[in-house]
């Protein structure tokens, strides 16, 4: 199998046997879109991802900063794993149930706020979570600096029990101390994924947090536009990977 000219070499992948891939949602499998809603899953995509599943043993996960049921309606079951709001709620394996860690509620008064911001500005859209709160300003972004000096004053105020993210065209809210980051460690930990390697691949910011629990885990981190020019360059990749079935990538 020839290798795809200036993206990631096969070389730098552990063997199937011995890999787990642990992969971002939107911006990495899937094209950014407007609204979470409207992102649309490529034709090929999940017979991509079900053929790499077989290849490496059921150790194939996606973290996002989705709720788990959102990345269930696009994908199904085929993940074996899903970390949903980053790392917050986590199904170990198809039809567990989801463990979520115990975290402090999103203030009612950031909430009321939020919706009159949203009402006051359109284009500004409000995504509330069970453990945190973006606020999206992708159809508005003139109004981006002021949220976030408001998301920046509400966090002040819960000695550092939520922290700020920057995220594209968006700012979230959620709590501190788990990331993709945690959620890598978590999986990592239990099988099929213990005693492998994580390739971990994601486009934001908040995909940092997993690229560097990957590579302090023995793995690789890859970063979209920093390693493959789009999404669509990743899901080439991924379906050379998905095929064959030998020991190597490359056969």
């Amino acid at each position: 199998m020839s290798k795809i000219p200036s993206l990631p070499s096969l070389d730098r992948l552990p063997p199937p046997a011995r890999a787990a891939f642990l992969l971002d949602f939107d911006g990495t499998l899937v094209d950014i879109a407007p609204t979470p809603e409207s992102v649309v899953v490529a034709p090929g995509l999940l017979d991509t991802l079900k053929r790499l599943r077989d290849r490496c043993g059921n150790a194939l996960a996606v973290i996002s900063g989705r709720p788990i049921d959102q990345i269930d309606h696009f994908l199904g079951d085929v993940p074996y794993a899903v970390a949903g709001e980053h790392g917050i709620a986590i199904r170990h394996a198809p039809g567990q149930a989801i463990e979520r860690a115990p975290l402090p509620p999103v203030p009612a008064a950031w909430i009321e706020q939020a919706d009159r911001l949203a009402h006051a500005h359109p284009g500004v859209r409000i995504e509330r979570k069970k453990a945190g709160l973006v606020l999206h300003y992708r159809g508005a972004p003139d109004v981006g600096p002021e949220l976030g000096k408001i998301a920046d004053d509400w966090v002040a105020a819960t000695n550092g029990a939520f922290h700020v993210q920057a995220a594209k065209m968006a700012w979230e809210i959620r709590p501190a101390g788990i990331d993709k980051g945690h959620a890598v460690e978590v999986l990592m930990k239990s099988a099929p994924f213990a005693g492998r390697a994580p390739i971990f691949v994601g486009d934001d910011v908040t995909d940092e947090d997993g690229i560097r629990m990957a590579v302090h885990l023995g793995g690789v981190g890859f970063r979209i536009p920093a390693d493959f020019p789009d999404p669509a360059a990743f899901r080439g990749w991924l379906a050379q990977l998905a095929q064959g079935g030998g020991d190597t990538w490359g056969d």
